[in-house]
């Protein structure tokens, strides 16, 4: 059994883990391992949002995103997803990651111009990014052989881990946690740059992706799933969405994965900005729209036992003030961290 935190990041603890150095899980899960040379990673969410049919310039722009991270200096690894938003606009986020922040920066500089530097008719551009330092990130997967996000650009996975399957697992991979609390400091403000709205969020903003594969279900697991556990996922998400602000979730995307050649795939995941980790184990410790999910996973991961091909993943970030970015061009008032900020106003 391993520690999800890798060796090169233990250090002493000045806080303690949420369970015995004799806890054994109740069944396996994992963590991606990067190369210890690997200091930080990138996470950069790129959006696009309109109203309505998709106008001409939408399609052109995804397009043009793609040609840059072609090009050099481009990303390992990226992936697109798509929902509708709680003003009920259609949103395309692709996002891409790095674990070179000198090439990132190299890249970044002209792509940010292209994207939220230039105007669109009837289209919004976003890009919300993170560069963290790896002790400030954790991931965990149920299965070893298919890593998505982040974990896709690491050098492999882990062992069996100890830190999961208990409320503050999550915090207890994070190897900061070992010595800082992480608390928020500070509140979201907007800065204007012309037609560009920038959010300078807070230190220790909390992300956390977490996904869903039922591809390789066959059609029983499939209909247990659709029909018992994703419903419920799906109002939890929507309250999140709709109603996050009140317990600290800025925003929240539940979004379906956009398979390589443009066709829908049997992937989703959520993805959320919180204003600290402790507001996301709240939310998900006792809030009533997380235990049903819970119970409703639960419920199924019993039924099914060993036999269950449905795979599930998150990562999480807890990130520093100076290591975050945020920039809205064309987008309505509550896109991303633009829900964060009072009033915006045009």
């Amino acid at each position: 059994m391993e520690s999800a935190i890798p060796l090169h990041l233990e250090t002493t603890r000045t806080r303690h883990k949420r369970v015995p150095d004799d806890y054994q899980p109740p069944y396996p899960s994992f963590v991606a391992r990067y190369k210890p040379a690997v200091n930080r990673v990138v996470m950069a969410y790129f959006g696009l949002q309109y109203s309505g049919a998709a106008p001409p310039g939408a399609m052109q722009a995804l397009k043009d995103l793609a040609g840059l991270f072609a090009g050099e200096g481009g990303p390992s690894h990226w992936d697109r997803a798509s929902y509708a938003d709680q003003a009920g606009y259609d949103n395309v986020v692709t996002v891409a990651y790095w674990d070179d922040v000198t090439r990132f920066d190299a890249w970044f500089a002209p792509a940010r111009e292209a994207w939220t530097g230039r105007v669109r008719e009837g289209v919004g551009t976003f890009v919300e990014v993170l560069r963290p330092v790896v002790a400030r990130h954790e991931t965990l997967f149920s299965s070893l052989d298919r890593p998505e996000g982040v974990a896709v650009i690491a050098d492999g996975m882990s062992g069996e881990v100890q830190e999961h399957a208990y409320w503050g697992g999550m915090r207890d991979r994070i190897p900061l946690s070992q010595t800082d609390a992480m608390a928020p400091g500070g509140s979201p403000e907007l800065i204007r740059d012309g037609a560009r709205l920038r959010v300078k969020a807070h230190d220790n903003l909390c992300l956390i992706r977490s996904g869903q594969d039922w591809s390789d279900t066959e059609a029983s697991e499939r209909k247990l799933y659709l029909d018992d556990v994703e419903p419920v996922l799906r109002e939890g998400m929507d309250f999140l969405r709709d109603e996050g602000l009140a317990i600290g979730c800025y925003a929240n995307r539940y979004m379906n994965v956009i398979a390589a050649d443009g066709s829908a795939s049997e992937k989703s995941y959520g993805q959320s900005w919180w204003k600290s980790l402790a507001a996301l184990e709240r939310w998900a410790e006792s809030h009533p729209t997380h235990v049903r999910i819970f119970g409703a996973a639960m419920k199924y991961l019993s039924t099914l036992g060993p036999s269950a091909k449905l795979r599930l993943y998150h990562e999480v970030t807890v990130a520093a003030a100076d290591e975050q970015f945020f920039e809205y061009l064309n987008c309505h008032a509550k896109t991303g961290m633009l829900a964060a900020v009072e009033t915006v106003t045009a």
